[in-house]
């Protein structure tokens, strides 16, 4: 009987840890994200023509042998507001604050066809990288289902979209020469995510590590007249996300 009861007594304290944090309706939080992007591209039939400058029909680059995108890491902060639809449901809000460059490598045929490089007399390497500096506002919408409790453990899914907006991007002088100028992103787009996390129970809060992948639906590139952009017709956004939650 002692022993019975308490089992049952330690059964009812490791529930109530987090402070019941899965009971209310509605609860906030907080979380640290470390980000890895790159991009999908999509380029023109004829992207592997040379560059001429339009002003002067000088020829400024050789032709492209590959247009790649390598990972980028970054990192986030953010809030969490957390509405509760079942015991094995909720909706979650997440604005963030994301720090994240994004690559862009272009190798060409010949070293020489190095734009930046011939311009500085240095002709032995054919591969230029282009980094798109970016700082965005996001604001995450999805869907968390939730597995049953156990002690102070359980696995969710989750899904949703997000609205990714530009506020700060690497400023360049409207007048430079093309191959001078940067590939730009669009100020504002749209994303679909998924991802796999834990909710781990501690006394006075719950710890939820995360990993999510998002796509961006549409094409993300400003399309202009110079090397870097004019190879290209659309960039998709790739992202993947390690987060940790506090709640």
């Amino acid at each position: 009987m002692f022993l019975c009861n308490a089992l049952f007594a330690q059964d009812q304290v490791v529930h109530a840890w987090a402070s019941g944090a899965d009971q209310r309706d509605l609860s906030f939080g907080f979380t640290f994200q470390y980000v890895s992007t790159d991009f999908k591209i999509d380029k023109k039939p004829d992207w592997r023509s040379p560059f001429y400058d339009p002003a002067t029909g000088l020829k400024l680059t050789d032709s492209l042998n590959s247009i790649s995108s390598k990972s980028s890491q970054g990192f986030a902060i953010g809030f969490i507001t957390r509405y509760r639809l079942t015991d094995h449901a909720e909706v979650r809000l997440t604005p963030m604050l994301v720090f994240a460059d994004r690559l862009l490598e272009y190798e060409y045929k010949d070293a020489n066809g190095n734009p930046l490089l011939t311009k500085a007399g240095i002709n032995f390497n054919n591969t230029l990288e282009q980094q798109v500096q970016t700082t965005m506002v996001e604001f995450p919408l999805s869907m968390k289902l939730k597995s049953d409790r156990l002690g102070n453990f359980r696995a969710y899914l989750l899904g949703g979209l997000k609205y990714s907006m530009l506020i700060s991007s690497k400023k360049q002088d409207a007048n430079a020469s093309p191959i001078d100028k940067l590939v730009k992103n669009v100020n504002g787009f749209a994303s679909y995510e998924a991802g796999i996390g834990f909710d781990i129970y501690f006394e006075y809060f719950k710890f939820s590590p995360e990993f999510k992948m998002s796509n961006s639906f549409k094409n993300v590139l400003v399309p202009e007249n110079h090397p870097y952009s004019r190879p290209i017709d659309k960039l998709f956004l790739h992202t993947i996300m390690f987060s940790l939650y506090f709640e």
